[in-house]
């Protein structure tokens, strides 16, 4: 459903006279920077070279990185998920998982080995937090991954609540290997590419860099503070 917009005039009218001034109404166009360097870092590298140059950031942010193609995903993801501990495991609600050929191992390995799999319904309201937070592993989809900085960007809508990736102890976020752009400059423009498309916004986006982490004012770094406490990319071959 696309919005409407209720009395915008009047409410820049009156942010235009407490300031005193009058209110601009020309059109703004967007400056052509004789310089953009942003736009060179990482140019012209393949999808190869941006997944060794994301490995090499995991290292850094302390977040585990496996690869593998679809045969191998569910047995990758059950990896994982065993070593986390096990369930009680919450997912986004995304035809994705059906897909990538996960259903037999979320809907009927894991339940006949007791694991429980939560999949997010909004109708259920705030249960959904309920089963987030007392979930041990949160699995959910990157749709643009910055090689340069090891972050996925997450997108919220009805059925992808956002307190899938950051109440559960730990996170596993599936990278589609298409999904990688080199720095957030490219992930920018994707994002602007995909609301010309779809006229769409996400209601949230995040953009998660490995598991939580904070640092005091002497700069020691704790990892595992206010969110998971461990996180795993899993790339998956799609190209």
């Amino acid at each position: 459903m696309v919005g409407t917009i209720q009395n915008r005039d009047q409410f820049l009218n009156q942010i235009a006279n407490r300031l005193n001034r009058p209110r601009i109404t020309i059109p703004i166009e967007r400056p052509n920077w004789k310089y953009q360097p942003q736009y060179d870092v990482f140019k012209d590298t393949s999808q190869d070279e941006l997944l060794e140059i994301l490995k090499k950031q995991c290292k850094i942010i302390h977040t585990k990185i496996f690869t593998t193609d679809l045969a191998g995903l569910p047995g990758v993801v059950n990896d994982v998920v065993t070593e986390y501990g096990g369930g009680p495991v919450v997912t986004w609600k995304d035809e994705r998982f059906s897909k990538w050929g996960l259903d037999p191992l979320m809907k009927q390995q894991w339940p006949a080995h007791n694991i429980e799999l939560f999949e997010w319904d909004y109708t259920l309201g705030d249960e959904n937090i309920h089963k987030a937070e007392n979930a041990n592993v949160g699995i959910t989809i990157s749709e643009i991954t910055l090689a340069e900085s090891g972050t996925v960007v997450l997108f919220s809508d009805k059925d992808k609540g956002r307190t899938v990736s950051f109440l559960p102890a730990t996170s596993i976020m599936l990278i589609p290997k298409s999904s990688l752009v080199p720095r957030i400059t490219q992930a920018a423009v994707k994002m602007r590419e995909i609301f010309q498309e779809t006229g769409h916004v996400a209601s949230c986006i995040n953009f998660i860099t490995g598991p939580s982490n904070s640092a005091d004012i002497e700069l020691n770094l704790v990892v595992g503070v206010h969110g998971p406490i461990k996180a795993t990319y899993i790339v998956i071959h799609d190209l």
